[in-house]
């Protein structure tokens, strides 16, 4: 389909609880298609999630396959659509950025390794253990579906949230 314009906070739908998808047809797959190229567009970028479109659906993609980070362990691309983390394990602060906050970065604590249970863009379900780069990255897509940016999981808002010099 096409690249979408990213909202950016404050805007009020990014704070919006995303509501479950019944059925993947035309449209949800129309909306895959846009987050798949607003994430290729993006600087960096290795998820994007439906409400960063203004889209309050519980739909995500991540990919981590072509960062630094998670290039050594992951699983593609993946098209979540009603995504639910079904364990978490271990616990970790790491630094994220995100397209729709694209000033600041900070420091966020989150869990290291996590079961996450999802339908794909074909309507299968699956379920995936990820760790690492990716379990954040997920986790972090879906905070976006329940209308929490990393702004809301800064570990410390005096320490912890930095200006970000370039965003390219």
């Amino acid at each position: 389909m096409s690249v979408q314009p990213i909202l950016c906070y404050p805007h009020p739908v990014l704070k919006k609880v995303s509501h479950a998808v019944e059925a993947i047809d035309d449209e949800i797959l129309g909306l895959i298609d846009d987050l798949l190229d607003t994430m290729g567009a993006g600087p960096g970028s290795v998820g994007v999630a439906a409400p960063q479109i203004g889209v309050t659906l519980r739909v995500c993609v991540v990919d981590v396959s072509a960062s630094r980070h998670g290039k050594e362990n992951n699983h593609g691309l993946l098209v979540m659509v009603n995504p639910e983390i079904i364990n978490r394990e271990g616990a970790a602060i790491m630094r994220e950025g995100c397209m729709s906050v694209p000033d600041y970065t900070g420091d966020v604590e989150r869990a290291t390794g996590i079961t996450v249970r999802f339908q794909d863009g074909e309507g299968a379900t699956r379920e995936i253990n990820a760790t690492g780069f990716e379990a954040v990255a997920i986790q972090h897509e879906m905070d976006h579906l329940d209308g929490i940016l990393f702004l809301d999981r800064i570990v410390s808002l005096k320490t912890g949230l930095f200006r970000r010099k370039n965003y390219r």
